[in-house]
């Protein structure tokens, strides 16, 4: 042990391609139950730091515009942090394992399996999560009343995104959660990865960019208050809170479906491909050359 070397400079970024591809792997080959449960689990996080974001901007437009979008972004952090250092799958995050797809480490039908599943668990975490913040009336009792006024616009606000809008904020948002994510391979301690995905997360929450997985919490909290608390909700309208666009079908096709396909492009395609065609692509052409070497001897 005297001479155990304890090294604290990062990975560099093609030890980070590797561990990438080789996380990719091992979440593609997960058990069908255990990824489930991990992936409830992460939008059940990323739910909590949608709630720690809506308490903390509740009354923020008294501050400047900047300053209110920053404090919101610092703690929405918890949310990936939860499911970095505490374990979970997310679907944004999985985009990623297309590094391992496209190296040929892992099938079509396995990148589609992880990517189905996870975003289905999350899709359950984050509504059961809004379900559970419903029931406790947090956005009646928080402020008379203005958390959730603050939480039905936020929800009212997403749903009247047009499509090719909703779609670039999609792209933008993955394209720097992705990156935080990648940052995060280049990390040899809790506080490294901590640190590593602050500042991305911060800047996609504080530039208005569109995660799908935290609006699975931010538009179906706002439904619940709209349909099942009615009273609230009409006084909420007469204190200037938005309802015109709650609907499901804003929700799921007018929002999720653009964010979605904004997400994969942003952190597939911007990132992951990106960094596969940088470090990993050199390495599969050398390997395809030396066997075909080999092969002709």
């Amino acid at each position: 042990m005297a001479d155990q070397v304890i090294r604290i400079d990062p990975f560099t970024p093609a030890e980070m391609a590797e561990r990438a591809e080789n996380v990719g792997v091992a979440k593609a080959n997960l058990d069908g139950l255990v990824m489930f449960a991990l992936a409830i689990l992460a939008g059940a996080f990323i739910g909590l730091g949608a709630i720690f974001m809506t308490t903390v901007t509740t009354g923020a437009a008294a501050l400047p515009f900047g300053v209110g979008r920053l404090l919101g972004g610092l703690v929405f952090c918890l949310g990936l942090i939860l499911v970095v250092v505490a374990g979970a799958e997310l679907f944004t995050g999985n985009n990623l394992i297309i590094m391992a797809f496209a190296n040929g480490k892992v099938p079509l039908s396995k990148l589609l399996r992880n990517w189905g599943i996870v975003y289905a668990g999350n899709f359950v975490g984050s509504v059961a999560t809004a379900a559970v913040m419903f029931i406790s009336k947090q956005y009646a009792l928080i402020g008379g009343g203005a958390l959730g006024l603050n939480a039905l616009n936020v929800a009212n606000y997403k749903c009247g995104l047009e499509f090719l809008p909703a779609l670039g904020l999609g792209i933008m948002c993955n394209a720097l959660v992705c990156l935080a994510v990648w940052l995060c391979f280049s990390a040899r301690s809790t506080t490294d990865k901590i640190l590593s995905i602050v500042f991305p997360i911060t800047a996609f929450v504080a530039a208005g960019f569109e995660h799908s997985v935290a609006n699975m919490y931010f538009i179906p909290i706002g439904l619940f208050i709209q349909w099942f608390d009615p009273a609230f909700t009409a006084d909420a309208v007469s204190k200037g809170a938005k309802v015109a666009n709650l609907t499901m079908v804003k929700f799921l096709i007018g929002n999720l479906l653009p964010v979605t396909i904004g997400n994969i492009i942003g952190g597939a395609g911007m990132v992951g491909l990106v960094y596969w065609f940088i470090y990993l692509r050199p390495k599969r052409q050398a390997a395809a050359a030396a066997a075909a070497a080999t092969a002709k001897k």
